[in-house]
């Protein structure tokens, strides 16, 4: 009960400058009355609650699973099995992600009104879920290159720089359509449900293995999530 009035409080203070904004740049700059005030401030209660049991559930149950599962894989000391699992984490929190699946959806809408593709709920369920699918199976090969990367202590730097020169490359090529679609996808994939299992996976698995640090092998698997689905979204509009 103790540990939930503590993160009663935090999302409170979290979420204050957010408020404090919003109410000067009404009061002071637009100088209008907030619009349903009630209803604002009720839905600032649920987004208080929704954030500290969000908080309390990563601490209570995502983050101890990541860590354990990167242990015993480390302790089973198979590496097939553990990229298998990588791949397979990152792709399937991927498709999970809410961002994602609002995004794909916009796009998908959005495509079909520009006459990219078919203007019909068939073609822009397909297009939509084809874009899930290449930006989930983008994020899974991330995961297990990150995984790799702090089981050889490959520096990331070299692999990040390496990664945004192939963004580069690939974007000169891209149809201008898809750029900006391949660009926002690295971000919404590294949302709230992939980043928590993600980073406990990388400091579990840096914290098991000898002679890695879990401040310098341990993060950096995040930074591969959101790099790779620019690649693999600009390459999808390539081909389509």
């Amino acid at each position: 009960m103790k540990a939930l009035i503590k993160s009663l409080t935090g999302s409170v203070r979290d979420l204050l400058p957010i408020i404090l904004v919003i109410a000067f740049f009404q009061a002071a700059v637009l100088q209008q009355p907030l619009p349903h005030v009630l209803e604002i401030l009720l839905g600032a209660l649920m987004v208080v609650i929704g954030l500290t049991l969000f908080i309390q559930g990563l601490e209570m149950g995502l983050f101890p699973v990541g860590e354990s599962m990167a242990f015993s894989f480390a302790r089973k000391g198979s590496l097939f099995w553990l990229l298998v699992f990588s791949f397979s984490l990152g792709f399937g929190t991927t498709v999970a992600e809410p961002a994602l699946i609002a995004v794909s959806a916009e796009a998908a809408h959005v495509a079909a009104e520009g006459g990219m593709i078919e203007d019909s709920p068939v073609a822009q369920e397909n297009y939509a879920f084809g874009l899930r699918m290449t930006v989930a199976a983008s994020v899974g090969l991330a995961i297990l290159i990150g995984v790799l990367r702090i089981l050889k202590g490959w520096p990331i730097q070299y692999l990040i720089i390496g990664g945004y020169i192939a963004v580069i490359v690939i974007t000169m090529f891209a149809p201008k359509e898809i750029i900006g679609i391949a660009y926002d996808s690295g971000g919404v994939t590294t949302s709230t449900i992939t980043v928590p299992l993600v980073t406990a996976l990388g400091v579990g698995l840096a914290s098991s293995i000898k002679g890695r640090n879990p401040m310098i092998d341990g993060f950096g698997l995040i930074a591969f999530a959101s790099l790779t689905p620019m690649i693999f979204v600009m390459i999808y509009g390539i081909v389509l």
